[in-house]
């Protein structure tokens, strides 16, 4: 198994690459934005995605968009084909694409929003934190993406302040300054306080 940033010669796979993208988000019941073969073709050519070959057979993908002049950059249609699903490839095309992200685009805050607990996992793994969409990018054409979600009503009820996905953000700076000041992590601080909580229930 080979996972590779594309480039134009893997223009053949553009087709296989939209289809199984559309019949995984039908079969799990999401929304999900419509991605033309053209436009699955610019993001190879441009080398904003990575796959993953088994020899020259299709196994998985996924691609980088950025917003507002490349401070955002988001990781979309991550797919395994059915034929290699549960066997690690979905985390390993993740990390490909992460990795890649931060080479290209250093200063960029890397973020999502999802339901999948899959995914989020390997967010949390790969550093990402939970976050509120107001950390997340502004741009009007991501949050446009969200119209074909069946779950869109709910949030534009809450003003896109929150809905049924997770906000999960990487920032490289903060990475950087905690390692600078040796900042404890939020999540020692989160297992912290409920250390604490449980110290002072038994005082109580």
């Amino acid at each position: 198994m080979k996972i590779v940033t594309a480039n134009k010669s893997h223009f053949k796979y553009a087709d296989i690459i939209c289809d199984t993208i559309e019949t995984s988000a039908r079969v799990r019941g999401t929304g999900i934005a419509k991605r033309t073969p053209e436009y699955i073709k610019k993001k190879l050519e441009s080398g904003d995605a990575v796959i993953a070959l088994d020899g020259v057979k299709f196994a998985g993908f996924c691609y980088i968009e950025t917003w507002e002049n490349k401070s955002y950059v988001v990781h979309s249609g991550l797919i395994v084909h059915p034929d290699y699903r549960n066997q690690g490839l979905a985390k390993q095309i993740k990390t490909k694409v992460f990795n890649h992200s931060k080479e290209k685009y250093p200063d960029a805050k890397i973020f999502g929003i999802t339901t999948g607990l899959a995914v989020m996992k390997i967010n949390y793994e790969l550093g990402y934190k939970p976050v509120t969409f107001s950390e997340l990018t502004r741009d009007e054409a991501f949050w446009n993406g969200c119209k074909s979600c069946k779950n869109f009503d709910i949030l534009e009820r809450n003003e896109r302040k929150m809905c049924l996905c997770t906000g999960m953000l990487h920032d490289p700076k903060e990475v950087e300054r905690k390692k600078a000041t040796k900042e404890p992590s939020w999540e020692f601080k989160a297992k912290l306080a409920k250390l604490k909580d449980k110290f002072f229930r038994k005082k109580s």
